[in-house]
């Protein structure tokens, strides 16, 4: 499998196999995304991942085009 290095909130940079679930991957490298539903619909679990919004109980570590990720906690006036 392929891996891909992954640059968390913290500074840390750990190396993330493509394909992982983004829960698993940033509680392996310590740190802690909040969750609610675990089905994607309440949002509470959002990051931004090289820019783009995903919410993380319901998607994986991607391949990137730049080969490298970038991983930040969403930001959302309602919660």
């Amino acid at each position: 499998m392929t891996s891909i290095p992954v640059r968390w909130p913290n500074g840390r940079i750990t190396h993330e196999t493509i394909g992982k679930d983004w829960l698993v991957a940033a509680s392996g490298a310590g740190i802690s995304i909040p969750t609610g539903c675990l089905g994607g619909s309440c949002g509470a679990c959002e990051i931004d991942v090289n820019g783009k919004t995903v919410r993380a109980c319901i998607s994986t570590v991607p391949a990137s085009k730049s080969a490298k990720l970038s991983v930040e906690f969403a930001t959302d006036p309602h919660w």
